[in-house]
């Protein structure tokens, strides 16, 4: 696991990597974030300049290069991979977009940062790794924006599931619930439509718990059997630009092309079992992500709501003082936690994309493969790929392509 630097020092004279970034909503904000914090905090060995943001909308993308700290917009993103000061193309677009922008900027001689899920289909993904690989070659990186294996208490995990805390892995366990489809009249946004976002509850939080507990569990998923449902199929069409997660005024309606709901069980190439939930229907929760890994030795569970506790179960303990603990995950021990606040201070979601940029300015410093990977990424397309064709079979266990 990779271990953050000691204290952080100033960024002046340090060599800088210069950041275009494509899309400025949600995962904008959240990657700006990132980018514009990292260096202040950590003591990275390459300095992160905003360069330029690019969005369609001249006004808005200006707006939020002024909110954000970007030093230019652009409106065209083959102009933004152009531009001689952008080392590094951030993709935060829909997901029809992701292979495009990708392939384009490795061929420019760009690294790369794009976000979850890697593309909308199983062959973008196996092209765009096809082309991370070759680029690595010409020491260009490529990673993708699985951030929540940047939580400071899934870091922890990690390493104590790597020493062998919980032994042999017999099962894990995941939930991610949120509720902001709940009513009917919530507006038919790009992420309802298959050919903008590839799919629905699965792609946009069912990629986050693949990939977590893939992470965590140190091993692939061999294969899954699962069910996919759509609750509401028409909804009303937008007025004008949204994001995802807002709501806006409409006009006439239009078809839902997406699942709402995902459901499946997998097993894990060692036989350990998995079982999977990702919804946007679950009424009352907000960002419910839950993971929970029982081994021989032991147990785990990590709840994103409390993203700064992780509880821990000691087998080996005596039945008579047996029970879960729990670690504040807040020590200077812990991981990314040294450059942050005394314990006890926690962290919150944001801190994530910060934790990302900095793994990532430390790769492209040292030259060697930032994880999760274009292959990671890729992977976890190839579960999700599954976990749809189970779906249309009536459940059939279907195995993971290789």
């Amino acid at each position: 696991m990779e271990q953050p630097q000691q204290s952080a020092a100033p960024e002046a004279g340090k060599p800088p990597l210069r950041v275009g970034m494509v899309g400025y909503a949600f995962m904008g904000a959240a990657h700006s974030q990132g980018w514009r914090t990292a260096g202040r905090v950590f003591d990275l060995p390459r300095r992160p300049v905003l360069s330029a943001i690019c969005g369609r909308d001249a006004a808005a993308v200006r707006a939020a290069a002024d909110r954000h700290g970007w030093a230019a917009a652009e409106t065209d993103w083959r102009a933004l991979i152009a531009r001689d000061d952008v080392d590094l193309v951030d993709i935060c677009t829909p997901g029809d977009s992701h292979a495009e922008i990708a392939l384009a900027a490795l061929a420019a001689g760009k690294h790369v940062l794009c976000e979850k899920p890697l593309a909308n289909t199983v062959e973008e993904a196996e092209a765009m790794t096809a082309a991370a690989e070759a680029a690595y070659g010409r020491g260009q990186l490529a990673m993708v924006g699985f951030n929540y294996r940047r939580v400071p208490a899934t870091a922890l995990a990690r390493s104590m599931v790597a020493e062998g805390r919980l032994g042999t892995l017999r099962h894990v366990r995941v939930t991610y619930l949120q509720d902001w489809l709940v009513d009917p009249q919530f507006p038919l946004t790009w992420r309802l439509r298959k050919e903008l976002a590839g799919s629905g509850a699965l792609g946009d939080l069912g990629a986050h718990v693949v990939d977590l507990a893939q992470y965590l569990a140190g091993e692939q998923l061999a294969g899954v059997s699962a069910l996919t449902e759509t609750f509401v199929r028409q909804r009303p069409l937008p007025v004008g630009a949204s994001s995802g997660l807002s709501t806006v005024e409409s006009a006439g309606t239009g078809q839902v092309t997406v699942d709402d709901a995902a459901v499946f069980t997998g097993r894990f190439a060692s036989g350990a079992l998995a079982s999977f939930e990702a919804t946007r229907f679950a009424t009352g929760r907000k960002n419910a992500l839950r993971i929970e890994l029982n081994g021989e030795l032991g147990s785990l569970a990590f709840d994103l709501e409390r993203l700064n506790e992780l509880a821990y179960y000691d087998g080996t303990e005596p039945a008579t003082r047996g029970g879960f603990r729990r670690i504040l995950v807040t020590e200077p021990d812990h991981p990314y936690v040294d450059a942050w606040w005394p314990p006890g201070h926690g962290l919150g979601y944001e801190h994530t994309f910060i934790h990302q940029a900095r793994d990532l300015v430390h790769a492209i410093a040292e030259g060697r493969p930032p994880r999760p990977s274009f292959a990671d990424g890729l992977q976890v397309q190839r579960v999700l790929a599954a976990v749809e064709e189970s779906a249309e079979k009536n459940s059939v266990y279907t195995p993971i392509a290789v």
